[in-house]
Formats: C-alpha cells, sequence, structure tokens
C-alpha cells in the first residue's frame, strides 16, 4: 500500500544484469543458488511502500524465499477455513483514494457495491486502508480522525452491515503506518480488541517501520488476539514478502501479500502476476497468496491489460479487492469486475491456486483445476504485438476430446480435438474453460 516511490530495476540491469536477465537469476548469481525466479527486468519503474528502500527489501527476500519454496515443506493450516473458505471479495480504498478517506467516501462505496450489482457478484468486504486512525488516548486506545470520521468507527460498521456487506480496517505490526500514524506495535491485542468491538470483520496489517522486528514473530501477536476477540475477522498479512511469508502465513494469517505494491501499469501488476508460479502449493482454503489488490478501471492500462490483470488474478485463486472508483466506473470496467465465469474460477470451491505449465519467450499458458474436474486455462501474451499460441490437451492432462468454453465471451466454442490455437493480442489472454 502506501505512498509509492519508484524502484529502479533498470540499476539491477546496467550493473549486475543482462537485458532481459530475470531478478532471481540475479539473486541466484549473487548467492550461487542454482534456481531461478521468473520476474523480468524491465526498463521500467514500479512502485514500493513509503518506508525507506522496502520495495528493494521485499524483492530481495521474495526472491531468496521463492528459491526456497522446493526445499520447504507445505505448512499445515493453523487458521480455521470457515474464515476466506475462497478468496476474500471486496472494495480497498488504497489503490484509488490513497489518505483521502471519510466517513461520506466509505458510506457512498458501500451504497455504490449494492447498485452496481458488485455485491451481487460476491464483492463483500468495504476496507479503509491508512489514515484513518491519528493518535493514541492516554489509555493507548487508537484514536479516529474525528475531522475525516465524525462519529467514529462502530456507527460506519453498522451502515456497512445494514446494506449486508462486511467492514475492514487498517493497521501496521511497526511503530507507525506507511503514512506515519499510530502503528500497533505493542498494541496487539488492544487494537484487535478496539476493532472487534467496533465489528470489523476484515484486518490488514502491514510492515512499515518495523526496524528490528521480526514478521513471524509480530503477526502471531494479532492471530492469538483475534482467536480471544471472540469475533471472526479475516486477518489479512501484509508484509510485501519479506521473509517468505507464504511459509509461515498458513499457521498465522487468511492471506498474505507476496510482493511489493502493485501500481496501474502493466509491467508492475505482470511482474507481479506473473512472479507467483511455485507458490500454490501454500494456498488452499482460509489461507491464499495474496500478489496485491485489483487496479481494474483506474485508468493506467489497456482494456487487454484488464483483462489480463483479471483473469491471472482468478487463476491465481487470489484475493479479489477492487481498488477503483466504483461510484463512476465505466460498463467495460463492471464487465471485467463482475464476470460471473471469470469470478467462479476465482472463488472455485476446490481451492487451487494455478500454475504455469508452458512458456516460451513472451508467451505463457497457466492453468486452475476446477472442483467439477474441468480446469481454467489462460493463453497469455507478454509481448508486443499479437501473436498465436497453442495449448496442447495432452499437456495439460485434458481428453483429446474437449469442450471449449471462452469465459471472457461467456460463450461455448464447441468440442476441440487435441489442441485449441488463438490469437492474442499484445499483452492479452484467451481465458478458457476445458471440460470433457
Amino acid at each position: 500500500m502506501v505512498l509509492h516511490r519508484p524502484f529502479e530495476p533498470t540499476r539491477f540491469i546496467g550493473q549486475n544484469t543482462a537485458p532481459g536477465m530475470t531478478v532471481g537469476v540475479f539473486f541466484s548469481s549473487l548467492y550461487n543458488l542454482p534456481v531461478k525466479w521468473g520476474v523480468m527486468v524491465v526498463k521500467e519503474k514500479i512502485t514500493g511502500k513509503s518506508c525507506p528502500q522496502a520495495w528493494a527489501a521485499s524483492l530481495l527476500f521474495t526472491s531468496i524465499g521463492l528459491l526456497l519454496i522446493g526445499t520447504t515443506p507445505q505448512i499445515a493450516a493453523a487458521q480455521s477455513t470457515k474464515i476466506a473458505a475462497t478468496p476474500p471479495m471486496g472494495w480497498n480504498s488504497w489503490n484509488k483514494f490513497a489518505c483521502d478517506v471519510s466517513d461520506k467516501l466509505i458510506r457512498e462505496m458501500t451504497d455504490a457495491i449494492v447498485s452496481t450489482g458488485m455485491k451481487d457478484a460476491g464483492y463483500q468486504f468495504v476496507n479503509i486502508d491508512d489514515c484513518w486512525q491519528v493518535s493514541r488516548a492516554a489509555d493507548g486506545t487508537i484514536v479516529v480522525d474525528p475531522d475525516r470520521f465524525p462519529n467514529g468507527m462502530k456507527p460506519l460498521a453498522d451502515y456497512v452491515h445494514s446494506k449486508g456487506l462486511k467492514f475492514g480496517v487498517y493497521t501496521d505490526a511497526g511503530r507507525m503506518t506507511c503514512q506515519k500514524r499510530p502503528g500497533s506495535y505493542d498494541h496487539e491485542a488492544q487494537d484487535i480488541r478496539t476493532y472487534a468491538g467496533w465489528g470489523v470483520d476484515y484486518v490488514k496489517i502491514d510492515w512499515c517501520y518495523a526496524d528490528g522486528l521480526e514478521p513471524d514473530v509480530q503477526y502471531p501477536k494479532f492471530r492469538d488476539a483475534i482467536a480471544q476477540s471472540g469475533r471472526p475477522i479475516v486477518f489479512s498479512i501484509c508484509n510485501w514478502g519479506v521473509k517468505a511469508p507464504w511459509t509461515w502465513g498458513p499457521r498465522t494469517g487468511n492471506l498474505w501479500r507476496t510482493t511489493g505494491d502493485i501500481s496501474d501499469k502493466y509491467n508492475s501488476m505482470s511482474l507481479i502476476g506473473f512472479s507467483q508460479d511455485g507458490l500454490d502449493k501454500f494456498a488452499g482454503p482460509g489461507h491464499w497468496n495474496d500478489p496485491d489488490m485489483l487496479e481494474v478501471g483506474n485508468g493506467g492500462m489497456k482494456h487487454d491489460e484488464y483483462l489480463t490483470h483479471m483473469a491471472l488474478w482468478a487463476i491465481l485463486a487470489a484475493p479479489l479487492l477492487a481498488g477503483n472508483d466504483i461510484r463512476s466506473m465505466s460498463e467495460e470496467t463492471k464487465a471485467i469486475l463482475m464476470n460471473p465465469e471469470v469470478i467462479a474460477v476465482d472463488q472455485d470451491a476446490e481451492g487451487v491456486q494455478g500454475h504455469r505449465v508452458w512458456d516460451e519467450g513472451p508467451l505463457e499458458i497457466w492453468v486452475k483445476p476446477l472442483a467439477d474436474g474441468s480446469q481454467a486455462a489462460g493463453l497469455f501474451n507478454r509481448g508486443e504485438s499479437a501473436l498465436k499460441l497453442t495449448l496442447d490437451f495432452k499437456a495439460i492432462g485434458a481428453p483429446a476430446s474437449a469442450k471449449l468454453r471462452d469465459l471472457w465471451e461467456r460463450k461455448d466454442l464447441g468440442t476441440v480435438q487435441n489442441s485449441y490455437t488463438a490469437e492474442v493480442p499484445k499483452h492479452g489472454v484467451a481465458f478458457l474453460k476445458v471440460s470433457k
């Protein structure tokens, strides 16, 4: 989340890597490790945390952590799978509004989630990100900004609940939030009790101003406080992939960020999304990898790029937290965010995160097994011109004679023999359901 400061991958190109070399290869050579991480270095700024060097730190830790995936045993989840049994869906204020949050805005967004049909499509959380808090009272209780939230948080939570939706807030495990508001360090249990008293259903906990702290020590304090609060609260760990949270996250929270912040640019989104391969073994009902919130509708990407964004997040069984102004979104944006067949892939009851099955140059094919025995297949073109991709049914374990459905067009393509070829636009995707 938070104030965006640029991180320059081009530094690595100029000093230590050849153009086109993956970031993981750079770190592998640095540490003499043999395995690579599939994030391509590009000559484009990507965004990061407001905390100094946070994006660089997250990139380093994420690279090293992913290198260890092959030797790290899967950890049994301690969190109840009744909480976040499928990836959470909702809306978060940060990507569009940053610190410009208020009681009025949240009520209007709540109304818009209902009136636009997003609630009926499955979006249920209304989450306030940073900047709602200003100080602590003498007894340590967190103080809500009295100008922007004059009625406090409980009446706002009650309003959200009255619309059949759920209410979320943000804090930080460090000494301050990323926008220098009071963090929850040394107030973990107190803050969770306060949130539970307000009727909070979801808490996102960041990792700014946490020098000298260990995430796998600090975050369990919140887990234990939630368990003792008597209220079911979705616990979102937002430490940007530091210290491989997928290895300890399943016994701690319901979702955990795997990388630094996303921004509303294709290169940022694709760097993050396509780097998730290999993390599928750590995800499942009640515990999900989180490649960050959606940027669909914020205007920084083209239509085909937003289709890629949404399709890839669905294949990844990622949380779907819209980050646009839903009061004024276009019909095109609505069609992407509320496509029921794409959402169904993300929310599939099997709870399996998809993975890459093939790649060559800028072309990638990702597959996600579904509960009904079918598979969702994404044919992605990361190149700079339209290219043809062929899906070989045998390579994904599908029958030689398979039924295909175009998920974006919501139409059957008939029964196809052995393989299917599609021309995919620049930065685009062909998103298919493959069944017997």
